[in-house]
């Protein structure tokens, strides 16, 4: 099972933008020293969440401070980026990191509508833009002379440059909040990025993904590949003692859920509000009991037994969570990567 660390910083004030913009890329320097696979970006506008907003530009600068840890994206909001803009900056972030780019995609937020708003977006269509990007993407990475007349983009394109490093084109992987858009992947035989979810959760949407694929006719290996290409989100805080780890981590954790709440509170207007109401927030993502994984390295290993058995490919791991201090993360990603991801790697590094 692979390791990787979500970059997804929150910063409170415009003051406090610039450190903790720093602070996040001595986190993606750290995490390549620990080993870890990946570093995944986040896409969120406006409301200080995720304090570096942009996930390309942000890739770009990471790409040039590391060498061979990977960077993907949990994910780009493909309503809010122009497709062919979109191609020429991850082609171009492909070849400064030597082919390292996993391009995660998805509608973009269920709760946060003062982004799109932001945007000039409408986003009843986010879904359709994401269907037509995707095509799109494809396409420039890979053919000349390309024309393309969709609903919401109508393009032509003599060749894209520079051409991807990788091919025939970086890896792209869509994220998934449902159980209905998890199939859609299945049966496209396409991995997938799950949000937080609890255990039991987790363990019955991975069967049934892995069943609806060879229902649809992709062979075992097909199936195998998609499994291991998938990976599954948790927040997770780790300190040398259960009580030192649920203090600290559980505290932040609340206050990162309220802030998030907090801020749709205060900018969705009632009308989305009235609508956010209709759709549920993930129960786990929210709970103390699903939503974090806070103890010590034992308990963390405990915990994290039944993600290994659905044979998932990685974690997407959240460490630094909400306004937590830079040192108090970086100890919990340490301690991690020293004591937990040997676990389960035959006793590896991680």
């Amino acid at each position: 099972m692979k390791f990787s660390n979500f970059l997804f910083p929150e910063s409170k004030t415009p003051d406090g933008d610039f450190d903790v913009i720093e602070e996040t890329l001595r986190e993606a320097v750290l995490s390549e020293e620990l080993g870890y696979d990946v570093v995944w970006l986040a896409e969120h506008h406006f409301d200080g969440g995720c304090a570096y907003v942009d996930p390309t530009t942000f890739a770009a600068a990471i790409a040039a401070r590391t060498n061979k840890i990977k960077i993907g994206f949990a994910v780009a909001q493909m309503a809010l980026h122009h497709p062919i803009r979109f191609a020429e900056q991850i082609a171009l972030i492909d070849n400064i990191s030597k082919g390292r780019i996993i391009v995660g995609v998805g509608r973009g937020t269920a709760y946060n509508f003062y982004e799109f708003r932001g945007f000039g977006i409408d986003p009843d269509e986010a879904h359709e833009m994401l269907l037509e990007v995707e095509e799109i993407l494809v396409k420039a990475w890979t053919t000349e002379d390309y024309k393309h007349d969709g609903k919401y983009w109508q393009l032509e394109l003599p060749v894209l440059r520079p051409q991807v490093y990788q091919k025939p084109h970086p890896p792209m992987i869509r994220a998934c909040s449902g159980l209905e858009s998890t199939l859609e992947m299945a049966k496209e035989g396409r991995p997938f990025l799950m949000n937080v979810q609890s255990d039991d959760v987790t363990v019955e949407r991975m069967e049934q993904y892995r069943a609806t694929m060879s229902e649809a006719g992709h062979s075992d290996a097909t199936v195998a590949r998609n499994v291991a290409d998938s990976w599954v989100w948790r927040n997770v805080f780790v300190a040398d003692t259960d009580a030192e780890a649920e203090a600290l981590g559980i505290r932040y954790f609340k206050e990162m859920r309220v802030y998030l709440q907090q801020n749709r509170d205060r900018m969705n207007t009632s009308a989305e509000l009235e609508a956010q109401s209709s759709r549920t927030v993930g129960s786990a993502r929210n709970s103390t009991e699903h939503g974090i994984i806070a103890g010590s390295p034992e308990t963390v290993c405990e915990r994290l037994q039944r993600v290994n058995g659905t044979g998932v490919g990685g974690v997407i791991i959240h460490f630094r969570l909400g306004a937590m201090p830079y040192d108090v993360a970086a100890n919990s990603l340490r301690l991690f990567a020293e004591e937990v991801a040997p676990n389960f790697r035959g006793g590896s590094a991680v």
